[in-house]
């Protein structure tokens, strides 16, 4: 495959890296980004094209949009006058209709987020491995659902769903009618009126933290629990275990919908179930000892690549990415 066609629009709509420097996310992606196409100013155009249609997912730009959203890319790549001149083609209305259309038709076929509509009027959104998206409800309300999640709900009952995997929520408060908001799980259901929680169902049990505002869960044995702001309650349905404590609100516990993890003393071992959850993959160890290596800091979560390195830094260790599975080692080097 040539240079020319590799970097073609479906090129850069499929690559994290990419997505992350196009919605500002990772700082380590954004310089990449900005550096590859000061270098490689012959993309601008595609790369205009592709990040219009990233940042406009959920809504859809104007021709006056994407006109800015170029000029704001031209201004901050500094580029000579001559290739600036030969990158910037004026374009016909048609031209650009058929240009944005045919992006439009392409998002929704490759874009690895996945949401459809069955025959039973439900709405489903799934996310693929390593991905994170914002979701904007009929009711007006927030989601954000992390990598290989899922959340559904019935068309007619948009504030009743169903969740697989995580998702961070802010629930749009209806005062008129005190509508409520419920998210149910394999464990329990979460009962809101207007707030703002985190909800993880990884590992055969439910975690709910609650940031701001009050919510009940429901449990399939009858009982209710109430949470306030600073509370996490785990519960598994399988094991019957539950955990209540209170946590610091400043705890980092869904930071991943800003695209980076964020850890402080935490084992390695914890950080990397976070990676086998997110990106489907199965970790393996050389030595017991390496489990529990602590790391502090951030390290971004949308670029498994990037990831790696940055854990690979922060421990001293060496990890292999073979076949799905990722193999922690001592570094020689350390």
């Amino acid at each position: 495959m040539n240079k020319k066609h590799k970097f073609d629009l479906h090129y850069f709509l499929n690559d994290a890296s990419f997505e992350n420097w196009a919605k500002g996310l990772n700082n380590n992606d954004v310089s990449y980004w900005n550096s590859w196409i000061q270098n490689n100013p012959e993309h601008l155009e595609t790369v205009h094209n592709a990040k219009s249609i990233i940042t406009g997912i959920n809504d859809y730009p104007s021709n006056i949009d994407v006109d800015h959203a170029l000029s704001k890319v031209l201004d901050k790549i500094d580029i000579d006058d001559s290739s600036t001149k030969k990158m910037k083609k004026v374009r016909s209305l048609n031209t650009v209709l058929f240009s944005t259309a045919a992006a439009v038709l392409l998002i929704l076929i490759s874009y690895s987020s996945i949401t459809y509509f069955n025959e039973h009027s439900t709405t489903v959104h799934k996310t693929n491995y390593g991905e994170i998206i914002d979701l904007k409800l009929p009711d007006g309300t927030s989601v954000v659902l992390n990598g290989n999640s899922e959340i559904s709900y019935d068309n007619d009952n948009p504030r009743l769903l169903n969740l697989k995997g995580e998702a961070y929520f802010k629930v749009k408060p209806i005062p008129s009618t005190n509508a409520k908001f419920w998210v149910i799980t394999n464990d329990l259901k979460v009962e809101v009126l207007g707030t703002q929680f985190h909800v993880n169902t990884r590992k055969q049990k439910t975690n709910v933290v609650l940031d701001e505002g009050s919510i009940h869960l429901e449990f399939k044995n009858g009982e209710v629990a109430k949470m306030i702001p600073g509370e996490m309650v785990s519960f598994s349905n399988e094991s019957k275990k539950l955990l209540h404590k209170r946590v610091n609100i400043e705890t980092p516990y869904a930071l991943w919908r800003g695209g980076t993890y964020a850890f402080n003393e935490i084992p390695l071992k914890d950080v990397m179930t976070n990676l086998e959850l997110t990106y489907g993959l199965e970790v393996r160890y050389s030595a017991d000892h390496l489990k529990e290596i602590p790391i502090s800091g951030g390290i971004p979560n949308q670029n498994l690549n990037i990831c790696i390195a940055a854990i690979e830094k922060a421990t001293g260790t060496r990890i292999i990415n073979k076949g799905n599975i990722l193999r922690v080692q001592e570094n020689p080097i350390y």
